[in-house]
């Protein structure tokens, strides 16, 4: 696989965002952005797909934890 074109990468993050932005507006309701989902994940690389979801689920635990708002599991709490 070739490194993608500077033009592909720029699609890339435009679908990423607009998934992004429909998450958000839709409460993380996947079934209401399967269009920008398959955008997504059609122009970007399999990796970076897997590697954008990875950082949007750490990118809002992370915001839960500086608000105050992250509650530690059952599991998390007896070990």
């Amino acid at each position: 696989m070739s490194a993608p074109s500077m033009k592909e990468r720029q699609a890339c993050w435009e679908a990423r965002d607009k998934l992004w932005k429909c998450l958000d507006e839709n409460m993380e309701d996947i079934s209401k952005c399967d269009k920008s989902k398959c955008s997504f994940e059609s122009l970007c690389p399999q990796q970076w797909v897997k590697y954008f979801n990875r950082r949007r689920e750490y990118l809002k635990y992370k915001a839960k934890l500086e608000a105050g708002e992250y509650q530690p599991s059952v599991n998390t709490e007896k070990s």
